[in-house]
C-alpha cells in the first residue's frame, strides 16, 4: 500500500500498488499519444528511410517532402483513433572519416 494525500480530501488515504500503477500508465499513454518521433535515414539505395520509436511503424521516400507525407499517411493507418498531434523527426547522418 503507498499513501498518497488527495487534492480533494487534505487527509491522506492508502491506494494499493495496482492501483497507483494504473494511475501512473494512463498518464503516461496519454501524454505519449500527443507525440510520435522517427528517425530518419539516408537509405542505402536512395531515398530516405524513418522509423518510429515505440511504435512498428516504418515508412520510406525518395526526397524528404516526400517522406513526410508517407510518415503522416502511415501515422493514420496506424493509430485508428488518438492520434499522435505532433510529429518530431530526428535525422540521423552517419560519417566515416580515415584516422
Amino acid at each position: 500500500m503507498f499513501l498518497v494525500e488527495s487534492r480533494k480530501n487534505p487527509s491522506k488515504s492508502k491506494v494499493n500498488r495496482n492501483e497507483k500503477c494504473k494511475i501512473f500508465v494512463n498518464f503516461v499513454k496519454s501524454k505519449a499519444m500527443t507525440e510520435i518521433i522517427f528517425l530518419v535515414e539516408e537509405s542505402p539505395e536512395s531515398g530516405y528511410e524513418a522509423r518510429a520509436l515505440g511504435h512498428s511503424i516504418f515508412t520510406e521516400g525518395e526526397t524528404i517532402e516526400e517522406l513526410k507525407g508517407n510518415i503522416k499517411e502511415a501515422i493514420r493507418c496506424h493509430f485508428e483513433v488518438d492520434i499522435p498531434k505532433i510529429i518530431r523527426l530526428q535525422y540521423i547522418k552517419e560519417e566515416v572519416i580515415p584516422v
